[in-house]
């Protein structure tokens, strides 16, 4: 990431220097349209997007997503309103493009020769492998050569050139199928359901939906990291271009970008199939009559995070107990407890009231200067260790030239807590860092398996079977959002 974001601000400082000398004097000669021009006298910027975890999303009325993120705040930063159209599969995507339905496309696409000599690509703004995914439950192939089944991909997608020049190399009997009416997501639900034996994908789509469709496995990766980027049509002018180029570059520089990335792909790590199963298979018994209690103490953040903070302290047992003597559905220990008046650690309810409390008071206790998405992380961590070890683990962000109100930038610090050569230089002393930083991982990982899990049983039929392996649903119909 670092060398693409290297470049993309050279090549942005020099595309805005050409493009401030020339647009307010002239008008354009290349046949291509203002469309900036357009996007401002129409007030509107117009992206067309995927549903998926990653790039858009709505889940209660409230749109989530790192590529609606990053287009909202492009919209802010050219004064109009965002209007967001949610698409099937990729190829609807670029009709929008070629039709000018949409100003650009914000929905987590790699970049590719093909792509580039009919559209234009936006800078870079992280990267993803393409991976060879099959059920979890069946034969692993070794390589391409060694498919036993049906292999299927997207139509639209970049996948087609890869296995096109792997056939051409290595693979002369190399067969597949492409799927025209489904995106990514649908795709991956084929194969967990059995429907296809193979796919390939990016590597962060199949990460997110791994924690909500376990028995999604990774065979082997296809291709090394590829940039991921927007686009926007060859026949727009160059002006909305550099203004793109622009915005990425003061995001990058305001820290935004490195935010919005930690917060959609920093819990990326090892995929652990048993645990996450039993976590699920848990929503599906013990959560129905926990959820109540959840939502009543949530206070001011999601209820869904209770519950995966309460299933990594004790897998939902109220009468959990530590060696250290922490106990109950929180595990919070006596002197905690009783500062915040639980009499008793084992009773459900008072765990839970306790547990959120403790943690909004820690949220109110942090400094004001961390920013307001990335608060809860260092609350966990607090929650865990103790506020005091995490003010150490700032100041050794600050004594080794990081920020200290980045998470990315104190996580990896927290670990240095348990070296003697670090937290000999601390104000608190020694303290279990690497635990701590599992402790915020895990919850962030069961929060996204949660949240992604209960938003796939209320967009199926009541009257489909569902389970941890595998939910199905119904393809979206395309969706216009205003923001």
């Amino acid at each position: 990431m670092k060398y693409i974001k290297f470049n993309y601000f050279f090549i942005g400082l020099v595309t805005l220097l050409l493009a401030s000398a020339l647009w307010p004097a002239i008008p354009w000669h290349t046949g291509k349209q203002d469309s900036l021009a357009q996007i401002q006298a129409r007030g509107v910027l117009r992206i067309s997007t995927l549903n998926s975890a990653l790039t858009y999303q709505q889940i209660k009325d409230q749109s989530q997503g790192m590529d609606y993120e990053l287009a909202k705040r492009f919209a802010d930063y050219l004064g109009v309103k965002l209007e967001v159209t949610v698409r099937p599969t990729i190829k609807s995507l670029f009709n929008d493009l070629s039709e000018q339905h949409a100003d650009l496309l914000a929905a987590g696409l790699n970049w590719d020769a093909n792509r580039a000599q009919e559209f234009v690509a936006g800078p870079a703004y992280y990267s993803t492998s393409q991976q060879l995914v099959y059920r979890v439950d069946k034969p692993r192939p070794k390589n391409l050569s060694d498919l036993q089944g049906t292999l299927s991909i997207l139509e639209g997608s970049t996948f087609a050139q890869t296995l096109e020049a792997e056939k051409a190399a290595r693979s002369p009997h190399l067969q597949w199928a492409t799927e025209q009416h489904l995106g990514p997501q649908q795709i991956l639900r084929e194969v967990v359901e059995g429907k296809i034996d193979y796919t390939i994908a990016d590597s962060a789509t199949i990460e997110m939906m791994q924690r909500i469709y376990p028995k999604l496995a990774v065979a082997f990766t296809v291709t090394e990291d590829k940039p991921v980027n927007w686009y926007i049509g060859a026949a727009q002018s160059d002006s909305l271009h550099a203004a793109m180029l622009d915005f990425f570059n003061q995001l990058n520089e305001q820290g935004t970008l490195a935010r919005l990335e930690e917060k959609y792909l920093g819990h990326s790590g090892s995929f652990d199939y048993v645990d996450t199963r039993s976590f699920l298979q848990a929503v599906d018994t013990r959560l129905p009559t926990l959820k109540p209690v959840f939502e009543k103490y949530a206070q001011n953040f999601d209820w869904q995070l209770l519950a995966a903070m309460a299933w990594q302290e004790s897998h939902w047992d109220p009468h959990a107990t530590s060696p250290t003597g922490v106990r109950g559905m929180m595990m919070l220990t006596k002197t905690t407890a009783s500062s915040l008046d639980v009499s008793n650690r084992l009773d459900t309810e008072e765990s839970i009231r306790g547990g959120s409390e403790y943690l909004q008071r820690l949220l109110q206790r942090l400094p004001r200067e961390i920013p307001k998405d990335e608060r809860i992380w260092f609350a966990l961590a607090a929650y865990n260790i103790g506020l005091a070890h995490l003010m150490d683990a700032r100041q050794l962000t600050v004594n080794q030239g990081g920020d200290p109100n980045s998470w990315g930038d104190v996580k990896v610090r927290l670990p240095l807590l348990g070296k003697k050569r670090y937290y000999s230089q601390t104000t608190y002393g020694y303290a279990r860092g690497q635990e701590a930083y599992n402790y915020v991982e895990k919850v962030r990982k069961y929060n996204l398996s949660l949240v992604g899990y209960l938003n796939e049983m209320e967009q199926q039929p009541l009257d489909t079977p569902h389970s941890p392996s595998g939910i199905t649903t119904t393809p979206l119909e395309p969706q216009l959002v205003m923001n």
